[in-house]
């Protein structure tokens, strides 16, 4: 819908490998993702589609596609903020047109009216500020339509007289909507967003008011490393993609660089974004291939046409087939303008309209080469060149791909393997203490460990646990970081409170394994502190630094946390890992 099908095609063959999605489509590692990413492009590809066409029934697709992303990821409201976005920059560069008011309006009412049938979403779908953009455009859309609706009735002296009105009214009715959801969301500590939406727009608010969101690794800012790692060669190729929307600009062109720039911006907050920028990057790289592509086959084909035109070869038989041929076409032009003379001939001398039309065709006659003459034609040898530079870069990017999903992102998160100069080496010291659990513990057992393993240990080892993956109760997860950070007796009474009979902590310090508690375990003592103020940080740094040897504090080192990974930890064998 943007730049042709030959752009969709190159686009679709790019994101079926780009190892960002693979992330979360892999097999055996399934997560909402999956299906989300689908719902997203889906949702932006009928909206684009309503832009080009006009058609209501594309956009109460929309509408559903929509209602299908809601369903399936929290990540909705990046819709629902970022077309809005697109719809006031139409409007604030002129580009208002009956196609955007078919393509936004239905969208923001049918939309928001599905979406508050979701349980999870609910009355939110109107009631929290992530969706106050969508609203607030949706008003100045239609005081604009208003707009131009009166000026084709009105001549233009009553039209500044209603224009006045009609700005008067607008402003006033924009005021008291921005008045109300000011009150609406003045009671929130939050002003109506949420923890992660905040985390976006301020890359330092998790850390400072909520350190349970910046715990995640998934919301860490990303390495540049990790660019090249989810997109490869695709980096490269976006910025000849830009520019290729820009030549010409259109309403679909522009969305797929807003699409870009925001995905970008938040991928650089959370690295968990990335995913969202991994289509943007393959559509703005299929659009450059695409045009690669046409130019360099064009430029061969041309310059073939031309090489076998001029042919020393092309003599004698051939050659009077070539002046015959040439003769043909100059014939055939000729024909396809004599009939134009002799049909206007007779109609010449009596009519000047004719005359006009005979000069409008003589004009229309030679502007076709001169379109022709534009085109960018280069040498052979460049053009076969580049085609082979493709070639090459598009067969670099699928080994990329094949080797991330084959190793990167196939590994199983039970079981875990590192390389040495001894070979391979297999830790299967989660399956193991699951197992453990499993065979040893009773059904009822409750067992406490940090919210990591909250999902492995209830489907591995099928025991009830106090906090999971699922980080919605701040509280919960806040109690346990209390407990791991509490001396044992106080630790104990925490646990005894909550009817926990096992305590589950991961210690790498043997094989220096770097995603322990030990290494979470300031996250647990921040997170912890945030509900429970008793718990403070410095009192577990020795000069502003985490230490875990001698230098230790001594709340440090009477923790549970501490207590429990260096149990006997002296009187283990000694391993040489030089």
């Amino acid at each position: 819908e943007a730049k042709g099908t030959g752009a969709g095609l190159m686009a679709a063959a790019i994101l079926a490998m780009v190892p960002s999605y693979i992330s979360r489509s892999v097999a055996g590692s399934y997560d909402n993702e999956a299906v989300a990413i689908f719902a997203l492009i889906f949702t932006f590809y009928l909206y684009v589609k309503t832009l080009n066409t006009g058609s209501l029934f594309y956009a109460t697709l929309n509408a559903l596609s929509y209602f299908y992303m809601v369903c399936s990821w929290g990540g909705y409201t990046f819709i629902i903020n970022l077309i809005p976005i697109h719809v006031l920059l139409c409007i604030v560069t002129g580009r208002y047109s009956s196609r955007l008011y078919i393509a936004y309006a239905p969208l923001v009412i049918l939309g928001t009216l599905l979406a508050a049938l979701v349980p999870v979403v609910g009355f939110n779908a109107v009631m929290t500020s992530e969706h106050f953009a969508s609203f607030l455009v949706f008003i100045i859309l239609h005081v604009v339509a208003l707009v131009y609706y009166i000026k084709g009735l009105l001549t233009p002296r009553l039209f500044k007289v209603a224009m006045t009105l009609v700005i008067t009214v607008g402003l006033a009715v924009c005021f008291a909507v921005i008045a109300i959801l000011i009150a609406l969301v003045a009671s929130s500590p939050t002003k109506g967003w949420s923890g992660r939406s905040l985390s976006l727009l301020d890359p330092t608010y998790a850390s400072k008011y909520i350190p349970i969101i910046a715990s995640v690794s998934e919301h860490q800012p990303p390495t540049w490393p990790s660019y090249f790692m989810d997109i490869n060669v695709l980096a490269f190729l976006i910025p000849a993609g830009i520019i290729s929307c820009f030549l010409p600009l259109s309403d679909a062109s522009s969305f797929v660089v807003l699409y870009l720039v925001t995905a970008v911006y938040f991928s650089g907050v959370m690295v968990r974004l990335m995913l969202v920028l991994a289509p943007a990057a393959c559509i703005l790289s299929g659009i450059a291939l695409s045009e690669a592509f046409d130019v360099l086959t064009r430029s061969v084909k041309y310059q073939l046409s031309k090489l076998f035109d001029d042919s020393p070869a092309a003599s004698g038989d051939s050659s009077a087939e070539s002046s015959s041929a040439s003769t043909v076409s100059t014939n055939s032009a000729k024909n396809e303008t004599r009939p134009e003379k002799t049909e206007t001939a007779p109609k010449e001398k009596p009519s000047k309209k004719n005359r006009k039309k005979e000069k409008e065709v003589a004009e229309s006659v030679p502007v076709k080469p001169k379109k022709e003459k534009k085109l960018l034609v280069l040498p052979m040898e460049a053009s076969v060149l580049g085609i082979l530079l493709l070639i090459v870069l598009g067969g670099f990017y699928v080994v990329h791909c094949v080797w991330a999903a084959a190793e990167a992102y196939s590994a199983p998160s039970i079981v875990l393997t590192s390389r040495s100069r001894d070979g391979l080496h297999v830790f299967d010291d989660f399956r193991e203490a699951y197992a453990w659990l499993s065979h040893n513990t009773d059904v009822d057992d409750k067992v406490a460990s940090w919210w990591d393993y909250g999902y492995q240990t209830t489907a591995m080892a099928n025991r009830t646990v106090i906090v999971d993956n699922n980080t919605w109760n701040n509280t919960h997860i806040a109690t346990v970081g209390t407990a791991m950070s509490s001396p044992e007796k106080a630790a104990w009474e925490i646990f005894n409170s909550l009817d926990v009979k096992y305590v589950l902590v991961v210690f790498g310090g043997l094989v220096g394994y770097p995603s322990d508690d030990i290494n979470k375990f300031l996250w647990m003592v921040r997170i912890g502190g945030g509900v429970f103020p008793h718990i403070k940080e410095p009192d577990y740094l020795r000069d502003g630094n985490y230490r875990v040897d001698a230098q230790g504090t001594p709340t440090m080192l009477n923790c549970l946390m501490y207590k429990l990974c260096y149990y006997r930890f002296d009187k283990q064998n000694s391993i040489d890992n030089v």
